[in-house]
């Protein structure tokens, strides 16, 4: 079997339900109480972070996309709302589409002086349906402030083809950047910034 044959089988397998292979990497159920106990890390290829804000008064809810995420946890499902979840992205990831204003964005994070944007979670609300609530610590541009994720967990399931095992969560929250010292061109752009995130994390 030449490997071109044998990559368009796995796909197939993965992917067409008269094969099975949807049972292969769904996920299996959204109770928490069920995931399999361990520790889990952020899959990079599977995890973006968006940021929208109001440029020039509210012509659009500019969005930024940052790139350069890490991020993890351990889960006992006997006590699943003790986890704690830390992430941290970093600010010079930041992707407008355009380099050079990019690097205009990232000199507004003062991205030498702060070189990680981070959360540590410090609370679990919720959860039993698949949605809670996050609490936790967010640092930004030197400064720390409480703020509140709220959160669907998608499930957990095996990976492709039933290797490994996965999860995902997707989530919203809003943050004043003035509550964090960061107030750069507010003439031009809002000082809400809606967050939201689509991550994936599977079992190391």
């Amino acid at each position: 079997m030449t490997r071109t044959l044998a990559a368009a089988l796995a796909l197939c397998l993965a992917l067409c339900p008269t094969f099975g292979g949807a049972a292969l990497a769904n996920p299996v159920t959204r109770d928490p109480s069920k995931i399999p106990a361990g520790s889990y890390v952020l899959d990079k290829r599977h995890a973006s972070l968006t940021a929208k804000i109001a440029h020039l008064g509210g012509f659009s809810r500019y969005t930024l996309r940052f790139t350069g995420l890490e991020g993890g946890f351990t889960v006992d499902p006997a006590n699943w709302r003790a986890t704690k979840v830390s992430f941290s992205v970093d600010p010079k990831s930041v992707d407008t589409g355009d380099p050079s204003f990019n690097k205009q964005i990232a000199g507004y994070f003062d991205v030498a002086k702060y070189p990680a944007i981070t959360f540590v979670s410090t609370g679990l609300t919720g959860g039993d349906n698949g949605e809670g609530q996050l609490t936790g610590d967010l640092t930004f541009h030197g400064v720390t402030k409480p703020v509140t994720l709220d959160v669907a967990f998608n499930g957990v399931g095996p990976g492709l083809l039933g290797a490994g095992t996965r999860m995902g969560f997707s989530g919203t929250a809003r943050i004043k950047r003035s509550d964090f010292g960061e107030t750069a061109v507010r003439q031009w752009a809002g000082d809400d910034i809606d967050l939201i995130f689509e991550i994936e994390f599977t079992r190391k």
